[in-house]
């Protein structure tokens, strides 16, 4: 039984969502001020408190956020019923720094903000600063009654504390200290990873042969200066890891990136041609390989997150709201796709009407495709009759292949590395004007609204809102891919450099469906491409660009592994459209507040779990809380972290008289 005169509440991960948890109990305890209750709140995470893994203010510059500084925050702005003690987001904050920045700011953070603007890409280091700056005010200004600690090193096992013991559970700390606590939240982030098969074999390999490879990590947590200069290195992913490695072995090296100049000393403007690269001459030459064969599409430059000049006509709340009415399940490939294609082809050829009218042959092209996508009902033929009228209207050149986009090499071969490199950069330099035309791009639209579409996925998907096998075949299986190569890239200055890079030849690109191995004969990773028609390229090092696997039963946590050990926890079985259960990701938890399932099947009071743990429960849970959200989901994860704190909380609110 919990003592409602003083509750103990250990967070263990003091990131952005420890943080935001922490804000939402002293938020939430203020409202409610009575003296004779006291609360205990102990952070745990061997990183500092605000920043915490990620977001460590010691990083290098290289490092940028993928969203502008208009978008994140870990300050509530709506959508929750107790206001905050503080009020900034990230952009708040940064706009007062510029003219007032703190003494605690280093040079590099000033120098930073004095040259970033709302639309502007921070690096992670400053975002971190804004984490730290958050904290610590909270902390600052913590309400008398409220007691806040900090312990910078591991909780090492969570246990249940014994039956005679005040407190619910024991977190045992690696540097010897215990813990007693009415309530545990998990806030753990990104945790190490075991690796997959595949990888473990050319771990395996690489050490017989004598050769480096480097698994998935944390960027920040690597010495890239290991890695040797003047000989090849194979880079495998190509989403936003891929840009961080490249920065470190280019820029990080001393190369520099200088604009490029037209006759009469004027700088090239057009897209994708507008730098050259210098090199220093320590830079490896970087063979980069994934499965669509190309980066991650780039954001455009936009004066707010989702385009102004498009919206969601068809997969709207309302319109999937009604879907499940009867407490039904839609699919998602039959019922949310379809729905969501529609709203992407009417952004893209109503922007190609608007920006190149030339590009359609009939004057009442929208009206008729608007007449098509809006048939009542599913509208079966709907689909062949788009592409009937856009057959006869629309150039090939111009037509929209939306699935396409995110394999833009697809069923092409080449004869040669070079001819596959010179595709690339085309791609690069094309994707580089796309982003510089902004709100007058008609794939840069599509994507958009596709993009406007995932967070209303968030919203319908969360808690069940789907079938497992539709959680499993569509959403996971194919368009988590499919929309993050699409939406979720770099800014767009990566276009720019990666295309300077491919032409100074510091760069250059394996090709589509890459297959990895070792050659024993002379003890080198080999990678070929069966779309482009030549030898394997070779080299002695090779990197996974990519983040640590977030896979529950793949982890190597101490922590995480003793809780589903000890039975605090298990991970989600969902069942397969085979009827086969499917052992996903994320932890199996209760209905919000999200409490953490045992062995046993039932919830287990008072261990709460929030962030990447869920994502068996919620999708797209990565990112961060959105300022100003448009969309319900773009501030889920502090509504999370509120619906935590009441529940926590309950006890003494019940017991004031």
């Amino acid at each position: 039984m919990v003592d409602a005169s003083g509750l103990r509440v250990v967070i263990v991960g003091a990131g952005p969502r420890g943080t935001s948890v922490l804000e939402r109990l002293l938020a939430r305890y203020a409202s409610s001020p009575d003296e004779r209750h006291h609360l205990e709140i102990h952070l745990v995470d061997p990183y500092p408190a605000g920043p915490g893994h990620v977001w460590r203010t010691d990083q290098s510059r290289l490092y940028l956020m993928n969203t502008p500084a208009f978008f994140p925050t870990v300050i509530p702005d709506q959508g929750l019923s107790v206001q905050t003690l503080r009020d900034a987001s990230f952009d708040d904050w940064r706009r007062k720094q510029a003219l007032f920045p703190d003494a605690d700011l280093s040079a590099a953070d000033v120098a930073e903000l004095k040259q970033l603007n709302t639309e502007g890409f921070p690096s992670r280091a400053l975002y971190g600063r804004y984490l730290r700056s958050t904290f610590t005010a909270l902390v600052d200004g913590a309400p008398a009654g409220i007691q806040v600690r900090i312990h910078q090193t591991t909780a090492v096992r969570i246990r249940r504390g014994r039956p005679t013991a005040a407190a619910r559970f024991v977190v045992e700390l690696a540097n010897g200290d215990e813990l007693s606590a009415d309530n545990v939240v998990l806030a753990l982030g990104h945790l190490p990873a075991r690796l997959n098969p595949a990888q473990q074999r050319l771990a395996d390999g690489a050490r017989k042969s004598g050769l480096r490879y480097w698994p998935p990590a944390v960027p920040n947590d690597v010495d890239w200066g290991e890695v040797p200069g003047g000989e090849p290195v194979l880079v495998r992913g190509m989403g936003l890891n891929f840009f961080d490695v490249v920065g470190q072995l280019t820029e990080g090296r001393g190369g520099r990136f200088d604009p490029n100049e037209e006759p009469g000393d004027r700088a090239v403007s057009s897209g994708g041609e507008a730098l050259n690269y210098v090199p220093s001459g320590r830079e490896p030459l970087i063979l980069a390989a994934s499965r669509r064969g190309a980066p991650y599409r780039a954001k455009s430059a936009l004066a707010t997150y989702y385009p102004q000049s498009v919206s969601l006509r068809f997969f709207t709340e309302e319109t999937v709201a009604a879907l499940a009415v009867g407490g039904l399940q839609p699919g998602f490939d039959q019922d949310l796709w379809p729905l969501l294609h529609r709203d992407a082809l009417w952004a893209y050829y109503r922007t190609l009407v608007r920006a190149e009218p030339s590009s359609v042959d009939r004057a009442d092209f929208l009206s008729v495709l608007d007449d098509i996508l809006s048939r009542p009902g599913r509208g079966i033929g709907w689909a062949d009759d788009v592409d009937a009228l856009v057959a006869a209207c629309v150039p090939v050149s111009r037509r929209l292949n939306l699935l396409g986009l995110a394999r833009p090499f697809a069923q092409r071969t080449f004869a040669t590395h070079e001819e596959f490199d010179a595709a690339v950069e085309t791609y690069l330099q094309a994707d580089a004007r796309a982003c510089l035309a902004g709100e007058d791009d008609p794939v840069k639209m599509a994507i958009g609204v596709l993009n406007a579409g995932r967070a209303v996925i968030k919203i319908l998907v969360a808690d069940g809102g789907i079938t497992g096998e539709s959680w499993l075949g569509g959403l996971r299986g194919w368009f988590e891919s499919f929309i993050e190569g699409l939406a979720s890239g770099p800014p767009a200055l990566r276009m720019e450099q990666l295309a300077a890079l491919s032409r100074a030849g510091v760069v250059r690109f394996v090709g589509p469906d890459p297959v990895f191995g070792i050659d024993p004969a002379d003890g080198t990773f080999t990678v070929v491409s069966p779309w482009v028609k030549a030898e394997p390229l070779r080299a002695r090092n090779m990197i996974e660009a990519l983040a640590p696997a977030n896979q529950v039963l793949m982890n190597r946590s101490q922590l995480l592994e003793g809780l589903l050990t000890d039975g605090l926890a298990r991970p989600r079985i969902m069942i397969a459209a085979d009827g086969e259960p499917v052992v996903t990701s994320g932890l199996e938890v209760t209905a919000p507040p999200y409490r953490s399932v045992g062995a046993s099947g039932r919830g287990i009071e008072g261990l709460y779990v929030l962030g990447l743990q869920l994502s068996s429960t919620q999708w797209g849970i990565a990112i961060a809380a959105e300022s100003k959200a448009q969309y319900r989901s773009g501030y889920r994860t502090l509504q999370d972290s509120d619906q935590i704190a009441e529940d926590i909380l309950a006890p003494m609110v019940s017991a004031i008289p």
